[in-house]
């Protein structure tokens, strides 16, 4: 019923117990999950475990806060694009929260991920911090919408939900919707349109209410859908159907 949008199952507190990773994600009807990349180093990994697991993709990218000596070029994101099991370029996109200073290498490596995602045809994976104008602004810049892709994690305003939506964007959403004081991420979540939403847990980072502080996992993802639930006053049902059509729809198009 649910696909876990946005993870990294190869990173330290879920990689060494994926047997009780998989079996929560049967236990709370969590069908799939994209395996989202961070870096090339560990790349191999997130192959590794999206070509073992038939419920399972990847993606190829490199995160705005690593901060390399040799930047990626279009091509090899391209190259490495070819896997069968790779079906979306990121995470990429501007921190401005992590990183101060000279950050133009930041802001040309999120051109080069847009550049090459439009190339081999793949939608992009989103993150943004501190860093919405500049995001938004580059997106438009390099014409983002003709691949379109998902703002993973998403923690700003309405206004900015919008515009990326007009850009040809999906919203996801985290376990921070569950939190409490996340009254703007809340205001989001109720007023966009379900089509264009997703739902994610982001893991081992950011676990929902009730499993807060404690490492998150794929299967947690439906908390994060019955929070929606609560806020738009629709089934579990709906919401499950609604962001796994729209998963499926944004980036299995192209399988």
């Amino acid at each position: 019923m649910f696909i876990d949008s946005h993870c990294h199952l190869n990173f330290p507190g879920l990689a060494n117990d994926l047997d009780a990773v998989f079996a929560n994600m049967r236990a709370n009807e969590v069908s799939h999950a994209l395996c989202v990349s961070v870096d090339l180093a560990t790349l191999p990994q997130v192959l590794e475990l999206a070509e073992r697991h038939d419920n399972l993709y990847a993606s190829v990218g490199v995160h705005p806060d690593y901060e390399l000596e040799h930047e990626p070029k279009p091509a090899d994101l391209i190259l490495l694009a070819q896997h069968p099991k790779v079906i979306a370029i990121g995470e990429t996109g501007l921190d401005y929260f992590r990183l101060t200073g000279d950050l133009d290498w930041q802001r040309e490596r999120f051109r080069t991920h847009i550049r090459a995602a439009k190339q081999c045809g793949k939608p992009l994976i989103i993150h943004t911090r501190s860093a919405a104008a500049d995001t938004l602004r580059i997106m438009s810049e390099e014409d983002a919408a003709s691949v379109g892709g998902v703002m993973h994690c998403f923690t700003e305003n309405l206004e900015i939900a919008q515009a990326a939506i007009a850009l040809g964007f999906h919203i996801s959403f985290s376990g921070i919707l569950t939190f409490k004081n996340a009254t703007l991420i809340k205001e989001v979540a109720q007023n966009i349109p379900l089509e264009k939403i997703l739902i994610e847990t982001d893991s081992p980072y950011l676990a929902p209410a009730p499993h807060r502080g404690k490492t998150n996992q794929p299967a947690y993802v439906k908390h994060v859908a019955e929070e929606i639930v609560k806020l738009r006053n629709i089934s579990l049902e709906e919401v499950g159907e609604a962001t796994s059509s729209n998963f499926r729809r944004l980036f299995l198009k192209q399988m």
